[in-house]
């Protein structure tokens, strides 16, 4: 008799009910290879629009359309066996109307097989937020430094160094989660305030540049990997991928050049 374990995946439950307790672990992965190797550490994975700026060369996430979202989440999902994915909603598909973002919410669900989306904003997309849950589409919100509001920003800039915004940040943490988000990403935040929102809050807390005291943390992987041309300042390295890839294809294109790269009487018998 087969005694082999099955492998069950994460639910949205199962993430929320981690409010407290052990901390949630998650990275970012845009393709099967990679979340494979994710999926044995990870909790949740992210499929993040981050991905226009890490895989596609884009300036800023605002370019990411639908159509590539739907493509990576359909590849990590494929790649995966154990953790919640996450596909983020990319800018212009939910902040018009709570019908059009459960029209491509649920288009996202539906072409990749994820288990929820996430999208950007506080107490501004309270309404889209409920209207998706209610309809059956779990949703982790996002807020703090949103990258997508980029240009409003005016650029990638940490979040709560002004105390008196505070206030704001705390109410739109509160409007996001009475609205049934099952966690919520804190991004960019100063650590005292993000560790306040998370003791004031019932849903985790995912810190991004934010505080230890998180629920949980995450990070896009080809940063933590040395993958990245530019690094936020939060970030650890775990990894010098970069530096080895570039020294395998050096390695590569100078065999090839001396005619020593293996042949045919090496490796075709």
């Amino acid at each position: 008799m087969s005694t082999q374990k099955i492998i069950r995946r994460n639910t949205v439950p199962q993430i929320a009910a981690r409010k407290g307790g052990d901390p949630i672990v998650s990275l970012t992965s845009y393709h099967a290879h990679t979340a494979a190797i994710v999926d044995k550490y990870a909790d949740f994975i992210l499929v993040g629009d981050s991905l226009g700026m890490v895989m596609h060369g884009m300036e800023s996430t605002v370019g990411v359309p639908l159509d590539l979202m739907i493509m990576h989440g359909r590849a990590v999902v494929k790649g995966t066996k154990k953790a919640l994915i996450v596909v983020d909603m990319p800018f212009g598909t939910y902040e018009e109307s709570p019908n059009i973002a459960f029209r491509n919410a649920a288009r996202i669900m539906k072409e990749t097989g994820c288990g929820a989306v996430k999208l950007e904003g506080g107490a501004r997309m309270a309404e889209t937020i409920r209207f998706l849950t209610e309809r059956g589409i779990p949703v982790m919100a996002h807020i703090g430094l949103t990258p997508q509001s980029s240009h409003v920003m005016g650029g990638f800039k940490t979040q709560g160094r002004d105390e008196d915004s505070w206030p704001q940040h705390e109410a739109d943490a509160k409007a996001v989660t009475d609205a049934g988000a099952f966690a919520i990403v804190l991004e960019g935040m100063v650590e005292p305030l993000a560790a306040r929102i998370t003791k004031q809050i019932a849903i985790p807390t995912i810190g991004i540049g934010a505080s230890a005291d998180c629920d949980g943390q995450i990070l896009v992987l080809e940063d933590m990997l040395g993958l990245s041309p530019w690094t936020p300042k939060f970030v650890k390295v775990y990894g010098d991928l970069g530096a080895q890839i570039e020294k395998a294809v050096a390695s590569y294109a100078e065999e090839v050049k001396d005619r020593s790269f293996p042949g045919e009487d090496e490796v075709y018998r």
